[in-house]
């Protein structure tokens, strides 16, 4: 697969070797408006001189600029940083990982990919409690109320839900509405990508998506009661190694 050649260029102007880069956000999830922005995310690779010195390392590197007309986002953590939240419940560097539009990678990345399930637990539902909430609150707040992140809502909820009954996971909306087939979800997407990021919607709508909203938020909490997945993540070990070899690998 390839993509804009503006995307390669930005990664390969980053300060630090890269393990990964992949695209994220709207793209990622299957709603790109015309104007939608490319967020961009991975690991890089501190070198060992940096980090045993007593100068400040960048743990974390954000990019963010038009380049060339198009607005590109990108930030990427340390090695160190990255394999400890992907042991803690961060949904959000799963989907990284787990992302199909890969901009860079190394054959790293790809032992990186195999750890994924042994770093999944019963326990990241939390972190679709959180993002739904904070993504449920943006939306109601809002007069009049935008399509964007009421998509972020469907899109979290049942990434959230397929992850606690298979282990999968699975961030586009478009393939998981394919499985949970929610009605209003062509309609919804349609009104994103043939739009402005503002679009919104009739009051008259609000109810209906708010009796969604709450459903499939008791579907999720009944999904993790009666979950398969482990309690604690297992990919430490191996974590670790593959660490190790990154850092010696770039002295």
């Amino acid at each position: 697969m390839t993509f804009d050649q503006r995307l390669y260029d930005v990664v390969t102007t980053q300060p630090y070797p890269l393990l990964f880069t992949t695209i994220s956000g709207a793209h990622l999830y299957g709603f790109p408006s015309p104007d939608s922005d490319y967020d961009l995310r991975g690991s890089h690779i501190l070198p060992v001189r940096e980090i045993v010195s007593l100068n400040e390392s960048l743990e974390t590197v954000d990019f963010s600029d038009v380049v060339n007309g198009l607005e590109i986002d990108l930030v990427t953590h340390d090695l160190a940083k990255y394999f400890n939240l992907l042991l803690k419940r961060n949904g959000y560097v799963l989907e990284q990982i787990c992302s199909p539009l890969v901009v860079h990678a190394t054959p790293e990345f790809e032992e990186l990919r195999a750890l994924v399930p042994a770093c999944i637990t019963r326990h990241h539902v939390h972190h679709y409690f959180g993002f739904v909430k904070t993504e449920w609150r943006l939306f109601s707040k809002e007069n009049p109320h935008r399509v964007k992140p009421l998509l972020y809502v469907f899109r979290v909820l049942l990434t959230g839900i397929h992850l606690m009954k298979t282990g999968e996971v699975e961030s586009n909306l478009v393939n998981l509405n394919e499985i949970y087939k929610l009605p209003y979800i062509p309609d919804l997407i349609a009104r994103k990508l043939s739009g402005a990021e503002q679009s919104t919607l009739p009051d008259d709508d609000v109810s209906l998506y708010e009796s969604e909203y709450l459903r499939l938020t008791a579907l999720l909490e009944s999904a993790f009661n009666d979950s398969q997945l482990p309690e604690v993540p297992t990919a430490r070990p191996a974590l670790n190694d593959l660490l190790v070899r990154l850092r010696l690998n770039n002295l």
